[in-house]
């Protein structure tokens, strides 16, 4: 029998996207293992080449019962911990794997077969990932998070496209670079660009000739009424549902985002990401791929605070008209192409 690697993903989309090149590094190591991956976000590692099994984990903790059950089925041999929480290394251990190997971190070492102490001082993510499977004797060749774009001709990709046309109504944009400004951070408001900064935006980018795109969940669709209540600018919020994320990416020129787990996946995907920096620290989490950073120096920052308790000054002091230089520098040196 294959041995069988079960890779309990990360929560979060970003930091899902960034574990890609040590899931990479560990198959390469190990040719004939059936890999395994379990995470919320696993659904969106379809068709990457990846994993023999994928595993929905839900977020609640009746389908997480019913997931570490199925898991356990599986009959795993080596378990890799992503997720630096006690909850993670309780599943790993009802999984059954003669091998749980996690970070030492949050009370758990006691758990683990292979406690990987957390470098000091801390690394990038993906870095951090990369050590994990280091441990287990993986060689490093690529510390950078790549996925497939789904082809052009693709029903996800169509529907994107007639979206954009429907919001366009009788302006049709698809000769115009296109824009996407995701307006949301699932961390808190403190990774949020301010209101007016992207209504100013929007409308300095449609003097150029480009047209913005937003971009959100659900929760920000107050948000996105209110810009295109001001000035011009299309709307997917509430329709670039995750199962069409990664279509939506791959037909946008630029993404501007916060840092947040869309940026990560949009630069996996190949898809030029402006990153505004606040209240956290690029040199841990800033996506790896085509793209830049933008932030203002500012004493409090940063702060990890996931709602800024004064003025906002981090993101506030990003003017849209550096934002709109930014894109249409990355857009002159090439941008996406679609």
């Amino acid at each position: 029998m294959p041995e069988t690697v079960v890779i309990r993903l990360p929560n979060w989309l970003g930091d899902t996207v960034m574990a890609v090149p040590a899931i990479r590094a560990l198959q390469a190591s190990r040719a004939e293992a059936r890999f395994v991956l379990a995470g919320p976000w696993a659904f969106l590692l379809a068709g990457q080449g990846l994993a023999d099994v994928l595993v929905d984990y839900p977020r609640h903790w009746t389908g997480r019962l019913r997931t570490a059950d199925s898991v356990r089925a599986l009959h795993g041999d080596v378990a890799v911990l992503l997720p630096s929480s006690l909850e993670a290394a309780v599943a790993g251990q009802y999984w059954g794997a003669r091998r749980l190997v996690g970070f030492a971190a949050g009370g758990r070492s006691w758990l683990l077969t292979d406690a990987v102490p957390v470098p000091s001082p801390r690394r990038h993510q993906v870095d951090e990932y990369l050590l994990l499977v280091e441990h287990l004797g993986a060689v490093v060749d690529e510390r950078m998070p790549r996925l497939r774009v789904p082809d052009r001709q693709s029903v996800e990709r169509r529907r994107v496209r007639a979206l954009i046309e429907e919001g366009a109504g009788a302006q049709p944009c698809s000769h115009r670079p296109r824009i996407g400004l995701h307006l949301g951070a699932a961390f808190g408001s403190s990774k949020v660009w301010p209101h007016e900064r992207v209504v100013e935006f929007c409308r300095v980018l449609e003097e150029r000739g480009a047209t913005t795109v937003l971009l959100g969940s659900p929760a920000e669709g107050p948000a996105a009424d209110a810009v295109v209540s001001r000035v011009p600018a299309l709307s997917l919020v509430g329709r670039d549902r995750p199962e069409l994320l990664t279509a939506v990416l791959a037909e946008m020129d630029v993404l501007v985002s916060g840092d947040t787990g869309v940026g990560h996946l949009a630069a996996a995907l190949g898809t030029p990401v402006v990153t505004l920096f606040g209240p956290t620290d690029p040199a841990l989490t800033a996506p790896r791929g085509p793209g830049r950073v933008l932030r203002q120096p500012v004493p409090c920052a940063p702060c990890f605070y996931r709602v800024c308790p004064i003025d906002h000054p981090c993101l506030k002091r990003i003017a849209a008209t550096m934002v709109v230089d930014e894109v249409l520098s990355v857009l002159e040196s090439g941008g996406r192409g679609r």
